[in-house]
């Protein structure tokens, strides 16, 4: 089962990491989008990873960056470390990276194909849908969703047996860790393929052998999000305080509000929208404050860290 050519559908805060990681990795990398305003977004993504790859190489040439919390590695082991090396694949990545609308072009050669668009039930089976007729058999199909099981849409891509999850950590090249879970019609070969390929790319698998919404890290981080959330539209105080109770008070380098912000507070919505309709006796949380909030930012252009500003404001 050899991967040479790898697609990457969706250009995302996620989506746009996993591409340049697996083109720095060596492999043949596309991105495929929907619209030409999807490409206007991605660029400058891909444009900023460029050059995060080549800040962090230079300062892991420093003593400062050889510092376990500093190293990035994801991006060269510390005993084999070469700078020029590593500042040469980014360079040959950043060139050989494709944006593509095309379905045929995207698709037609697809040895691996990485889901990471957002978490939307019916857009994702609308995109498997018509996915399947392009593929090629050899191709295996991979979802990133954070949230959503793979048995969902296994039947809608019509290789269940070549279909698992592949859900990866935010700044892939410094927390390299990836989860990889299969479902009941996946085929073992294609779960042991897809383990080895995140070796491939630098990454540390994890198996999940169970089925589980949210996987390892999510089912850990995700109601983290929501007390936090919880806590600010219900007015008991506000994102800043929230956030250093939880870095003051775990030693944890960020809050849930700049958790937030470094996701995306597109994903955050569409995970909350999941919740919404919940009875309110079985609802923990208000999730409907949470959507209302989540909308009002959205509907501002305050959707996080890649759009300069969420809960806080950053220099783009």
């Amino acid at each position: 089962m050899e991967i040479k050519n790898v697609v990457v559908a969706g250009g995302g805060v996620l989506g746009s990491q996993i591409a340049f990681q697996a083109a720095y990795c060596g492999f043949n990398v596309t991105i495929w989008l929907r619209s030409e305003g999807s490409i206007t977004r991605t660029q400058p993504k891909i444009d900023n990873l460029k050059e995060v790859y080549l800040d962090t190489i230079r300062q892991m040439a420093t003593p400062e960056g050889q510092t376990p919390e500093n190293w990035a590695r994801g991006i060269a082991d510390y005993e084999t470390f070469d700078m020029e090396a590593c500042l040469a694949k980014v360079e040959t990545a950043y060139k050989n990276l494709k944006l593509e609308l095309d379905w045929n072009k995207a698709f037609g050669d697809a040895d691996l194909v990485i889901e990471s668009m957002a978490e939307n039930v019916d857009e994702k089976i609308a995109f498997y849908k018509k996915l399947a007729p392009v593929l090629p058999e050899k191709a295996i199909v991979v979802t990133n969703s954070s949230t959503l099981l793979p048995s969902k849409f296994a039947k809608y891509t019509g290789r269940p047996e070549k279909f698992l999850s592949f859900h990866f950590a935010n700044s892939i090249w410094k927390n390299n860790m990836t989860e990889v879970m299969a479902h009941a019609k996946t085929d073992k070969a294609y779960f042991d393929r897809i383990m080895e390929f995140a070796k491939e790319i630098r990454m540390l698998p994890l198996p999940v052998h169970k089925e589980k919404s949210g996987y390892l890290l999510n089912s850990m981080l995700v109601p983290l999000l929501f007390s936090g959330m919880d806590l600010y539209v219900n007015g008991v105080s506000d994102p800043e305080s929230i956030d250093k109770a939880w870095t003051l008070g775990t030693g944890a380098p960020k809050g849930p509000f700049q958790i937030l912000d470094t996701v995306g507070l597109t994903t955050a919505y569409n995970i909350v929208q999941m919740y919404v309709k919940l009875p309110s006796f079985l609802a923990p949380y208000n999730f409907k404050g949470m959507s209302a909030m989540l909308k009002k930012y959205i509907d501002e252009g305050k959707l996080g860290q890649s759009s300069g500003e969420g809960f806080y404001k950053y220099n783009k």
